[in-house]
């Protein structure tokens, strides 16, 4: 059995080198491009014929936004309609990725640690953004939870501190070890299931069918968990608390 783990290193597919960085295409480029393109055509054959009475796809692209639109004006309020596309768009790419990344011979890119801790690095940073543009110097009180006696202070600030910064940590990591931990599953499962024949082979294949559509519900989950983290740091930033 082939390392598990060589399923998730990188290789360029064509080598590009400018002024000492490696910008080569490799398979984590290319998926994010079929991915890109995956949403486009979703969104573009759900919209192309638009009836009154909704098609299938239709009605399922209607329904993703307005429950997107729910966790924003829940999270965020009114004035977080703003990111409104962002949210979308962050939950579409994540879903398609970790979808078609179950496709075999696809590759996962939220599996890459870089691709998942982009994404959390770009909604901490906005958060930031928005958070000192619409109350100024006042967002430090983000830092000290409503009711916290004084006292208390010195030792409650380093703790919010703390989680401050853990919030893109423990975002790009929840993505990126669940896609990881899945996928080497699979592999092991299947490399188990050739290499037992007809015999016993049956056996990590049952395996191998459970473990793929418990992927197929992860990848929603984690799209769903990735989102309204994002929506709910956001929301904080706006709201403060």
């Amino acid at each position: 059995m082939e390392n598990p783990l060589d399923h998730f290193i990188l290789h360029p597919l064509i080598p590009i080198h400018l002024f000492g960085f490696d910008l080569s295409i490799n398979q984590a480029v290319v998926m994010m491009w079929v991915v890109v393109g995956a949403v486009s055509l979703f969104f573009w054959a759900a919209v192309s014929q638009r009836r009154l009475v909704p098609t299938k796809i239709q009605s399922l692209a209607e329904m993703s936004v307005e429950f997107l639109r729910g966790l924003v004006m829940e999270n965020m309020g009114e004035q977080g309609m703003r990111f409104f596309p962002f949210i979308v768009t962050l939950f579409f790419f994540i879903l398609f990725a970790n979808l078609l990344g179950l496709i075999p011979g696809t590759y996962t890119v939220t599996s890459q640690i870089m691709v998942t801790a982009l994404f959390a690095i770009v909604v901490y940073v906005i958060s930031l953004v928005v958070g000192f543009t619409v109350h100024g110097v006042h967002f430090f009180s983000i830092l000290v939870p409503p009711g916290t006696p004084g006292w208390l202070l010195p030792l409650m600030i380093p703790i919010e501190v703390v989680s401050q910064v853990a919030r893109p940590v423990t975002l790009a990591v929840r993505l990126f070890a669940n896609m990881t931990a899945g996928h080497t599953i699979l592999i092991v499962l299947f490399s188990l299931m050739l290499a037992g024949g007809v015999l016993i082979g049956w056996l990590p294949f049952a395996f191998t069918v459970a473990v793929y559509i418990l992927e197929v519900i992860v990848a929603f989950i984690q799209a769903f968990i990735f989102t309204i983290l994002a929506t709910v740091y956001l929301g904080d930033a706006i709201k403060l608390h």
